[in-house]
């Protein structure tokens, strides 16, 4: 069987002294690895192929039989390493709550306790014809983020 310790060192090996970081490493009981990366400037396909090969290169596929995938995360899907988070600041997310509330806005800020983001909404307000744009920051814990993703906008 192979280990995801193993794998995770010779990815670290391969990445080392660039921007790229390891998202997830998933391995299925018959030995299908996927290994997601990503970086502050994204992946790039040819990186993706290194690390895969450097991967291969250590193991004899006479002796061990597997399936090796090597992405980056997809920006379509959901954050799972506070990294992901670092990345994408100054950028527009959504937040599901783990009670259920829907949170958009520009991310601020973002540790292992809590994540920021900066919320607007338009509110009519007493004495004003038309609806003032209200800006607020919120904290949300990070124990009660079910799912964070960047939203995607062609404007």
């Amino acid at each position: 069987m192979i280990s995801k310790g193993h794998i995770e060192e010779l990815v670290k090996e391969k990445i080392a002294d660039t921007e790229y970081f390891i998202v997830d490493i998933i391995i299925s009981s018959s030995n299908q690895i996927r290994v997601e990366i990503d970086g502050n400037e994204g992946v790039n396909i040819n990186d993706c192929v290194q690390i895969s090969r450097h991967i291969e290169a250590s193991f004899d596929r006479e002796e061990v039989d597997f399936e090796l995938t090597v992405s980056s995360a997809g920006m379509d899907q959901p954050f799972k390493i506070l990294r992901q988070y670092q990345r994408y600041l100054g950028r527009e997310v959504e937040i599901k709550t783990t009670k259920g509330e829907k949170l958009k806005g520009k991310l601020i800020s973002a540790n292992e306790e809590r994540v920021e983001i900066e919320t607007s909404r338009k509110e009519r307000i007493e004495k004003k014809k038309k609806k003032q744009l209200i800006i607020e920051n919120q904290l949300i814990p990070m124990e009660q983020v079910k799912e964070t993703k960047v939203v995607i906008s062609f404007k």
